[in-house]
């Protein structure tokens, strides 16, 4: 059974399949060739809410980096084109309490199976 995943910032890159990688706070325990599936909002769902699935993802590549090295290219791969790096930082930052730049993150990297 494929992991779930939340996308609930990136519903729209992800649905538009313009985000091939992100980044998070934890996630040490997914391994090159899982299977996840991609959803609208996994956890924090209110009693009756259903789970929106949206797709699922094979990954592709797994590191640890800290956030604030990302590059322009990965922005790009994150999904948000408009972003400088700094811009994309602050915003992840913004979205995940207690996430500094210098945090260490996961980036991981999927392709789309269907």
């Amino acid at each position: 059974m494929a992991r779930l995943m939340s996308v609930a910032l990136t519903e729209d890159q992800v649905r538009a399949r313009t985000k091939t990688v992100t980044r998070r706070v934890g996630w040490r325990m997914l391994e090159v060739g899982d299977r996840v599936t991609l959803c609208q909002k996994v956890m924090g769902r209110r009693r009756g809410e259903p789970l929106v699935r949206i797709v699922d993802v094979e990954i592709v590549s797994i590191d640890r980096q800290l956030l604030d090295t990302i590059t322009a290219q990965d922005v790009v791969a994150q999904g948000f084109p408009e972003m400088t790096p700094p811009e994309f930082v602050a915003f992840f930052c913004a979205a995940h309490k207690g996430c500094f730049p210098e945090t260490e993150v996961t980036r991981i990297q999927w392709r789309y199976l269907a």
